[in-house]
């Protein structure tokens, strides 16, 4: 198996430690990169694309500089399984620079791919039964693929799962500054923080229980948990700024799409 990572930034990277980490031979992978100063041990790192083929590639350039680079990339995708992980370039926006690839598929993960934990959303289009399977076996190693039934949903996935972490990083920095707040010592109150939210995150994602039902077991009626409950449940204000959050950052990503269409 080959692969040629175009761009390999903080996704990029990410994913390439995760499937490092998860056992894939470090010569199957070449780095396309001007700027990168070195790759993992064993990963062939380039400063242009090579005449060579691939079995897939993986976009993961800025956005804005797919159309600059994309002349560049028509002899490596010729054949190979496209993976893009930009963030509004549709497929119909991929296909026509990308005419001679075998399948085009749309990757939304995270940061959490480097330690095999990242949700994925995935849409994509000539792809039989086999070449789904390839394309999961490959993701395998970053985390959890989850195939969409369309692709404008693409744009609900980067809210949630893409952007999603930066969103929960506020949140432990808000308990920690809370913490502090309350006469605990800074770093004290964010080590506690980020144990909390790990241990409470590892739960939910082993429990069968939704998460309303996790909640409602560390509840005591009139106790302290309740207490604090009560202050982000007032009037339903705490699910709404989570709501309006996503809703822009899903709308950030269709506005990124229309732009890619102009």
């Amino acid at each position: 198996m080959k692969i040629l990572i175009c761009g390999c930034g903080n996704m990029g990277g990410a994913m390439l430690a995760g499937w490092l980490a998860g056992g894939v031979d470090a010569g199957a992978f070449t780095v396309v990169d001007p700027v990168l100063p070195q790759a993992p041990a064993g990963v062939r790192l380039l400063r242009e694309v090579p005449d060579e083929r691939f079995d897939f590639v993986l976009l993961g350039i800025k956005p804005q500089a797919l159309a600059d680079v994309a002349p560049s990339l028509s002899g490596v995708t010729r054949g190979a399984v496209l993976l893009s992980i930009l963030a509004g370039a549709e497929l119909a926006s991929l296909a026509a620079r990308f005419p001679d690839a075998a399948a085009l598929v749309r990757v939304m993960p995270n940061l959490a791919a480097a330690i095999g934990k990242s949700p994925m959303g995935l849409y994509g289009q000539g792809l039989d039964a086999a070449g789904r399977t390839a394309v999961e076996g490959l993701l395998a190693p970053l985390g959890t693929a989850e195939w969409l039934a369309s692709e404008d949903q693409l744009d609900a996935v980067t809210a949630l799962a893409g952007s999603g972490p930066a969103f929960v990083y506020r949140f432990i920095a808000a308990l920690a500054e809370g913490g502090t707040a309350l006469g605990l010592d800074s770093q004290q109150a964010d080590r506690l923080a980020r144990a909390m939210v790990e241990g409470a995150a590892s739960l939910a994602a082993s429990s069968s229980d939704d998460p309303a039902e996790l909640a409602r077991r560390v509840t005591s009626p009139g106790g302290t948990t309740a207490a604090g409950l009560a202050v982000m449940d007032d009037q339903g204000h705490f699910a709404r700024i989570v709501a309006d959050v996503l809703r822009a950052a899903r709308d950030r990503g269709a506005e990124l799409a229309a732009a890619a269409r102009a």
